[in-house]
């Protein structure tokens, strides 16, 4: 089977894709201290809804919301809810979009007002790792190529990757193969070809890269407590340079 995409195939994707980047762009403008995360989920869903598309993680395998809202040591899939943001938080957003069929998905880690140098740094090497991994997405290239990138930048600054959950293929369906881990040795596995699409998402940990997922059967944290950045992009591969289609403008 064929993970290349067609030209139409590509077009839906990233029409769902620049949905995502809005409904993130939107939601930066309300993170504050005050606000409660189910305040954001609310945002969010309207916004999506009025733009002609469904939420792709509300029901997905039970999930109750449609963003995830993961703050401080929560690592991923943080359920919004009535918990209200404190200056000196980051939080995590991470939002999936369903248009005609096609999916988009995105994340991005954001300060609630004044931070320590310690969570501006985790964040701004978790972004880095995800720019210098969407770099090595081109032909030609192998998928490990893209891991390897991402885990090489975080170590080097100190921190640790997630091993739990990777990043995945995406296109019509949520998640679809081929999976992206956030570790590994370059120069193995699949070899990349243009029109391949793929989420990829750098998860990294302030300490251990150990994780818990808590009772409520989503929420994951860092199992020493220390604070965690998650950030993902919808990238097309190309010839050349990957073409972000969940790009925030």
């Amino acid at each position: 089977m064929s993970l290349k995409k067609t030209k139409s195939e590509l077009a839906k994707i990233k029409k769902a894709s620049i949905i995502v980047a809005k409904t993130l762009k939107l939601l930066k403008a309300k993170i504050r201290p005050g606000i409660t995360t189910k305040e954001l989920d609310t945002e969010a869903e309207k916004f999506i809804r009025k733009s002609g598309a469904v939420p792709a993680f509300k029901g997905y395998r039970g999930y109750p919301a449609s963003i995830c809202a993961s703050i401080n040591e929560e690592v991923v899939h943080g359920i919004p809810g009535g918990r209200i943001l404190r200056g000196g938080d980051i939080i995590s957003v991470d939002i999936g979009v369903e248009l005609d069929g096609f999916f988009g998905d995105a994340a991005i880690t954001y300060p609630v007002g004044r931070i320590s140098k310690q969570a501006e740094k985790l964040i701004d090497v978790t972004r880095e790792a995800l720019y210098k991994a969407i770099n090595m997405a081109k032909k030609g290239n192998y998928l490990s190529d893209v891991s390897h990138a991402v885990q090489s930048h975080a170590e080097k600054a100190g921190f640790s990757v997630v091993r739990d959950f990777v990043g995945h293929g995406i296109g019509t369906s949520l998640h679809e193969e081929p999976q992206i881990p956030n570790f590994g040795e370059p120069g193995q596995g699949l070899k990349l070809e243009a029109g391949m699409v793929l989420a990829i998402e750098p998860m990294v940990n302030a300490g251990t890269s150990k994780v818990v997922v808590l009772d409520d059967g989503w929420t994951t944290i860092t199992r020493d407590k220390k604070l965690s950045a998650h950030f993902e992009h919808t990238v097309c591969v190309t010839n050349e340079q990957a073409e972000i289609f969940t790009r925030v403008k």
